[in-house]
């Protein structure tokens, strides 16, 4: 009985457990690692860190099945010598396939006190963290969102709506924010939060951290909470791998997905290195794909000479619960439709996973 592990029950890790469990091979199991007994909607931390939805909300029952096994385990080290996985607790589980999908951590850039200072919604227990701080703070406190990104953008716009007792401001490092977007769509995005008292401050350069203080240029702006939205970096594990890595910390990949010199080792989602920015779509693309070269390789079947693009249909930001922005097919969409849009993959995403 051959056994393929998944590192992570992230977008990436859910989309082959549902493509594969059911035509599961007979001789073929899986073990699942993962931190937590359920799946996290990723993509909803920033409304849970604002309060506008709870915890339960945004967690997804893994699946059942026979041949499938979780485990529940903080992951220290992945040993490609001897095809072995070690846990925290010591334990270490042998594969024959494996899947690293681990995500990301936050990216500090060598900003002082960035680290100790901030919070952060790059995992359940940080955005947990993050609303309890948030929503405890008393009327008139100033909240300072460090990074105008997708992520930036979500929290500054949710907790506005959740209180707008705070005075929320929102760093970027550019001239606009939402870089990756058109000139337009920022546009729009600004206009709004210029109608909801969120003050932007472009072109800043986040110096150093203290203790409810942002220096930006050198200039300490006083914060009663500041938020770190500003950049990630694969998980830990990932970084300290012996393997080759791009720029950014992320293992280089073959066209298959697994790493040079080793087709048993597949890497999706932010720990990959691709052309694309990390995205839920782009991990579960992925993942479709990954499935598929796991087939044939089982079935010692030749591989497809090239595989074909993943194509990623847009995306989509909230600003609050009545408006939003994207891209959708490379068209610009604002307002109601592109919440709504949202709000109803969701909707989908929940129905067809829970």
């Amino acid at each position: 009985m051959k056994n393929l592990v998944i590192l992570g029950g992230g977008y990436g890790g859910m989309r082959m457990l549902a493509r594969l469990l059911p035509n599961l091979p007979e001789n073929i199991s899986i073990t699942l690692v993962d931190r937590h007994p359920y799946h996290c909607l990723k993509t909803e931390y920033y409304a849970l860190a604002a309060g506008t939805i709870s915890d339960q909300h945004i967690r997804v029952a893994f699946p059942e099945h026979p041949r499938l096994n979780v485990v529940f385990g903080e992951i220290i080290e992945i040993s490609l010598e001897s095809n072995k996985v070690l846990l925290n607790d010591n334990s270490e589980i042998q594969y024959d396939d494996l899947i690293i999908g681990l995500g990301c951590e936050d990216k500090y850039h060598n900003v002082s006190g960035a680290k100790e200072y901030t919070y952060s919604i790059q995992s359940i227990e940080n955005a947990r963290c993050t609303y309890e701080r948030l929503n405890n703070l008393p009327p008139d406190s100033i909240v300072s969102i460090v990074g105008a990104g997708l992520s930036g953008v979500e929290l500054a716009s949710e907790l506005i709506e959740s209180r707008p007792d705070l005075k929320i401001k929102l760093f970027d490092r550019g001239k606009h924010i939402l870089a990756a977007f058109p000139e337009r769509l920022s546009t729009y995005v600004e206009n709004w939060f210029d109608n909801h008292n969120v003050e932007i401050i472009s072109n800043s350069n986040i110096t150093r951290m203290e203790e409810n203080t942002v220096f930006n240029h050198d200039e300490p702006i006083p914060s009663d909470c500041i938020v770190w939205t500003a950049g990630i970096q694969p998980n830990i594990v990932v970084r300290e791998m012996e393997a080759e890595k791009d720029s950014q910390g992320r293992l280089v990949i073959t066209p298959y997905h697994n790493l040079p010199n080793n087709e048993h080792v597949y890497v999706v989602g932010d720990c990959a290195s691709l052309p694309h920015a990390p995205s839920a779509q782009l991990a579960e693309g992925q993942a479709d794909q990954i499935v598929q070269i796991l087939l044939k390789r089982w079935n010692n079947e030749e591989l497809l000479e090239a595989l074909p693009t993943i194509k990623l249909k847009g995306i989509l930001g909230s600003l609050g619960k009545k408006h939003g922005f994207g891209l959708v097919n490379e068209k610009a969409i604002t307002g109601r439709v592109a919440r709504l849009l949202k709000s109803g993959i969701l909707w989908m995403y929940r129905y067809h996973n829970g």
